[in-house]
């Protein structure tokens, strides 16, 4: 039961019951005259001896009785005499312990705080505190002092008590002072700052509508936005449009913001194809330096290998068993002739098979091939399906986090190159244009690059539009394989996969097929028809296969009935209902149960793995010998897409260890759960690089930008063994009809094809 009423309370915290370091959640005694109550909520600093001025409302909780759930708070400095000795006792002031605080609170009583703010050198009266000590404390209680200061002057703006702790950590006595003269700069310095909060602080400040420091954050922000969305450029035009929008001044202002922002170097404005377009400066650099390093290879004539190709194609068919076709033939052969060469194709089409005889060829001529992919999952299925090991582009070019510059590099580069005679990478329609820069980069003249993809694919999540722009370009060798083999045509989902792309209604529901539509003509349900599938249907009808691990629910949305939030909730509580022996951990609004299905959401490229089950946090009676060897990780990393299952929440420890691939063990501290959401539903873009044997997916009236061809064929080749769609025909129609993809802006295209002109 809740009192609704809002209620004001103040009090002095005299224990803390519990404290989550990670986000502040704490529940603590709190004693106000001489009646003590229990305080819930999420405080920036809560050592014993702080008072507060709190906000809330009384909650009754069924195992903890009545406690004061606090939404604000305001700390305040004690003053009196009992507060003063506890608040020094508390720890909260370095060099301050409770004998010492008694003596400080002896010798000045209710005075004791002023005098160590503004008359510390009295200190050195007591015995034990002299010069350096006198100052620590002072420097110790003025940090206290001022975070309290920044936390309300904040708290006015709506900042919360994190937030500007993480300013403070910043800019430390400053913080005031560097936020009212520049607000905007926080977007950059604070994680967790964007433009409209700092615009909001900013505003209500005083700053001019039309300050320099608020046009250029404004411009910044939606070039961002862009390219959060995959484009590289937006046209100078659109983006002055958007900026009166976002910032009500007129355009001759932005225009000159913009000017401003090119004199900075922070963007570059040219002109392309007719029209002014503007670049954030790293993604014009990474398309310059992608095309010219394209070229390079292109225009590269690569070393002969150590055999006749033609014995050493009949050696490879031979070897592996297999017959190629005409067209894969002439894929094979172009390939090994160039210096770089682009094989795309829909499923079917034999992309593996090339692949697979490619390697075989380039080995028996004597180079040494490397084989990598964007995602952790689809380098293991580069490696299942070659046989030779494949690896994440970016382990191939060896990441390391550079603790100078406090960002992720690659040590393999231009001045240390890969040491590979061919370099195979797959799954190319997930390349943004930054991570093919440094791709190319690090690729020899000398060596060959054969890049393979599906061009009908979703692109990116990151700015650029690689694959497709290298085809369309007509300027980089490549070959597009349509012709579906024998046992690809006994596929409905293959033979789906293309009628989609050509615009045609997907056949389903035939009597030996693996493409079904169940017909259902609301929301409601389709999510009782989802349940009921994940539940019963599929796990009787496909008693080989384990549904929890095999199937894969993909929508095209987060949000909505049918989005993947509400059905990682719903499918959470059916496939692994809350039970007893099983520990849970909320974060926010999410909930993470042991047994669990998550994925990464984002690359964290030092997060330490191992295999097996050996804990970093070894038996506290191992020898240090012991404990050393085996915090020792197997490997570093976890990727964008990669799903695993909680085998472990430890709430003592702080951490949760997840397991990937059923052998890479990775134990994430509550600081970075953040990298984790469930992972029963995902949306399309995320499924990309992932196969499945069972791929089910709701169909509805979604957004036209979300219900479009494009993403209808992704997730339909994400099936391996069968695709069940959910919802009405119309709206199946409806998204094969619609060829309408998001534009993105993207210009490595029209580069290369004015090098062709050229030629």
């Amino acid at each position: 039961m809740v009192d609704v009423k809002r209620a004001s309370k103040s009090g002095t915290l005299v224990d803390v019951i519990y404290r989550n370091a990670t986000n502040g959640y704490t529940v603590g005694i709190f004693r106000e005259g001489g009646a003590a109550f229990t305080g819930v909520g999420f405080f920036a600093q809560a050592e014993i001896g702080n008072s507060f001025d709190l906000v809330g409302e009384w909650k009754e909780h069924p195992l903890y009785g009545k406690q004061f759930s606090v939404s604000l708070y305001e700390m305040k400095i004690p003053d009196t005499q009992d507060g003063i000795e506890l608040f020094l006792t508390s720890g909260a002031i370095k060099g301050v312990g409770p004998k010492t605080a008694k003596l400080i609170v002896d010798a000045f009583s209710d005075d004791a705080l002023r005098v160590i703010a503004d008359e510390p050198d009295k200190l050195m009266k007591i015995n034990g505190i002299g010069a350096k000590k006198a100052a620590m404390i002072r420097e110790s209680f003025e940090e206290h002092r001022d975070f309290a200061e920044i936390t309300l002057f904040f708290r006015q703006y709506g900042i919360s008590s994190s937030i500007a702790m993480r300013m403070y950590k910043i800019y430390g006595h400053d913080t005031i002072r560097a936020v009212k003269e520049n607000p905007y700069q926080i977007i950059d310095d604070v994680h967790g700052m964007g433009f409209k909060s700092a615009d909001r602080i900013a505003l209500r400040m005083g700053i001019e509508t039309n300050s320099l420091f608020r046009l250029k954050s404004g411009l910044s922000y939606i070039l961002w936005q862009y390219a959060g969305d995959g484009s590289s450029f937006v046209p100078k035009k659109q983006l002055l449009e958007n900026a009166v929008d976002l910032l009500d001044v007129c355009s001759d202002e932005i225009d000159e913001a913009l000017l401003f922002m090119v004199l900075d170097g922070a963007v570059r404005v040219e002109e392309l194809e007719g029209r002014h377009v503007v670049y954030l400066e790293h993604y014009h650099m990474a398309e310059r330096s992608v095309c010219e390093d394209l070229l390079r290879l292109e225009r590269a004539s690569p070393p002969p290998l150590g055999a006749n190709a033609s014995d050493l194609l009949k050696r490879a068919e031979h070897e592996f068993g297999i017959s190629l076709s005409e067209s894969q033939r002439y894929a094979v052969a172009e390939s090994l002739n160039c210096g770089v060469f682009v094989i795309t194709g829909g499923p079917g089409t034999g992309k593996t098979t090339i692949i697979k005889a490619i390697i075989g060829i380039l080995e028996a001529g004597g180079l040494n091939v490397g084989l990598a992919a964007p995602t952790g999952r689809a380098a293991k299925r580069m490696a299942d399906a070659t046989g030779h090991e494949a690896m994440t582009i970016h382990r191939l070019l060896e990441y390391y986090y550079s603790e100078s510059d406090d960002v992720m590099r690659f040590r393999k580069n231009k001045e240390n190159p890969l040491d590979y005679g061919a370099v195979v990478i797959d799954e190319a329609s997930m390349l943004d244009i930054s991570l093919m820069m440094c791709l190319l980069a690090a690729i020899r003249t000398d060596t060959r690059l054969l890049i393979v993809g599906d061009g009908d694919q979703l692109p990116s999540v990151g700015a650029g539009n690689v694959l497709r722009d290298m085809v369309d370009s007509e300027l980089i060798n490549s070959v597009r394989l349509t012709e579906i083999f024998r046992q690809a045509k006994e596929s409905l989902i293959v033979v789906n996969a293309h009628r989609i792309n050509r615009g045609e209604y997907p056949l389903t529901n035939t009597e030996s097929g693996d493409f079904f539509l169940l017909r259902r003509g609301s929301e409601t349900r389709v999510l009782e028809t989802i349940d009921e599938l994940c539940v019963r249907r599929l796990p009787d009808f496909y008693s080989d296969c384990d549904v929890f691990r095999d199937l894969q629910v993909i929508t095209p949305t987060r949000k909505g009935v049918l989005g993947s939030i509400n059905l990682n909730r719903r499918l959470q509580t059916l496939l692994n209902p809350r039970h007893g022996d099983k520990a849970e951990k909320s974060f926010g609004e999410r909930l993470f149960r042991e047994g669990d299905k998550v994925m990464q959401i984002k690359n964290n490229y030092h997060l330490e793995w191992r295999k097996g089950e050996t804990s970093s946090r070894a038996n506290d009676n191992a020898s240090s010998k012991e404990v050393d060897d085996k915090r020792l990780a197997d490997g570093e990393g976890v990727f964008n897409g990669d799903m695993g299952v909680i085998r472990k929440i430890d709430e003592k420890g702080g951490f949760i260890t997840v397991v990937y691939d059923d052998c890479r063990f990775v134990e994430y501290p509550f600081s970075q759960i953040d990298d984790l959401e469930l992972a029963y539903a995902v949306t399309v873009h995320k499924s990309q690089g992932n196969e499945f044997p069972l791929v089910l997916m709701p169909l509805s009236s979604f957004a036209p930008m979300l219900a479009n061809r494009n993403l209808l064929y992704t997730a339909v080749t994400r099936g391996r063994r069968a695709v069940i769609l959910v919802g009405m025909e119309r709206h199946m129609q409806a998204m094969v009809d619609n060829n309408r993809a998001k534009e993105r802006y993207s210009g490595l295209r029209q580069r290369l094809a004015a090098h062709l002109t050229r030629i």
